[in-house]
């Protein structure tokens, strides 16, 4: 069975078996399986996806040893002051991720949006593909961390081979040729993001100017994402707007969601889903409570930034007409990334 017939454990979002889409013995079950979660919640666990274990569970070691050096060497790679250019380390507090919406184009209305949202109480390291000349990774000086370059590095390529593959299971399910969404992707316009969420007392998030990650979506194509332990990510119903379903952590598993730019393209076939990181249901009650680190390593796909994109073949007709406008993705991603600092 390919989707199970019953949510994952305590969680409303489905769990699908990639292999057999890897191994082709069912590849239209597979991907008839992870479009229909899109279409319902936009979330989807994927276990047997690929990603190498070993690799998973060195890049968490070089992330908690990343986040372990004292502040002064962590800011020896800081995130420029820009921005739109999101590479580096960035210290709790820094990042304001706000809910952006295509209809937002008055500058007031951003400002006032900004001003409203919390700071996340969360630091975080940015990795992109090493040739972008446009937007160039910032790394240690040598001698600080040897060896977490090439690992990032390493871990950012085996990603994007997923990538692709999940790719290949979506055209498949919207009945396109297997290969019709990966050369929108072929320059790998990604972001490798090792996220720590720093233990705190239970009452500091229940502060309304402080939050682990306040509600948003996510502005790109698709979504990995790599969760300990710990739990607290959290996906809006979307059949009840302002009630969230927990996403708990599933050992083995990607959660994977669509973002924004894959909504738009399927002229809004596909849902991209508001969620956000809370504190973990275990931990709602005691305000002395410590409420323990989280460790995350998200990838955003990004479509190539040159690439200009109309709604999937399919994905309209005489009766359900396009909603937008042709798109590059350069534009969209750059707006959006503009927005969050």
């Amino acid at each position: 069975m390919y989707a199970l017939d019953k949510p994952s454990p305590v969680s409303s979002v489905k769990t699908v078996d990639f292999g057999p889409f890897l191994d082709g013995s069912d590849k239209h079950g597979v991907a008839n399986a992870i479009l229909d979660s899109f279409k319902s919640i936009g979330f989807v666990y994927l276990v047997n996806h690929g990603l190498d274990e070993a690799k998973i569970a060195s890049m968490f070691e070089w992330s908690k040893k990343l986040f372990s050096q004292p502040m002064d060497v962590k800011q020896l790679a800081p995130h420029p002051v820009s921005g739109a250019h999101h590479r580096g380390y960035s210290s709790p507090g820094r990042e304001k991720v706000i809910q952006f919406d295509d209809g937002d184009s008055e500058d007031s209305m951003l400002v006032g949006k900004l001003a409203e949202v919390p700071r996340d109480i969360k630091e975080s390291f940015e990795v992109g593909r090493e040739d972008d000349n446009e937007m160039p990774n910032i790394w240690y000086p040598d001698g600080i961390l040897p060896g977490f370059k090439d690992a990032c590095l390493d871990f950012y390529w085996t990603c994007h081979e997923v990538e692709k593959d999940i790719l290949r299971a979506l055209a498949v399910g919207f009945d396109l040729p297997e290969n019709y969404l990966v050369p929108f992707h072929s320059r790998a316009d990604n972001q490798l993001r090792l996220l720590h969420y720093p233990s705190v007392p239970t009452n500091v998030l229940k502060d309304a100017n402080a939050s682990r990650i306040p509600s948003h979506s996510d502005f790109c194509t698709l979504t990995m994402l790599i969760q300990d332990d710990v739990g607290g990510l959290e996906v809006e119903d979307p059949n009840r707007p302002g009630s969230f379903i927990p996403v708990p952590p599933v050992p083995g598993s990607l959660v994977v969601n669509a973002g924004d730019f894959l909504m738009r393209w399927s002229n809004d076939i596909i849902k991209s889903t508001i969620h956000r990181v809370r504190t973990p249901p275990s931990l709602t009650s005691g305000d002395e409570a410590m409420v323990p680190s989280r460790y995350s390593i998200p990838y955003f796909c990004g479509a190539n930034m040159d690439v200009v994109v109309d709604s999937i073949p399919g994905t309209w007709s005489e009766s359900r007409p396009k909603k937008y406008l042709p798109i590059s993705a350069r534009e969209y991603i750059t707006e959006r990334l503009a927005a969050n600092y």
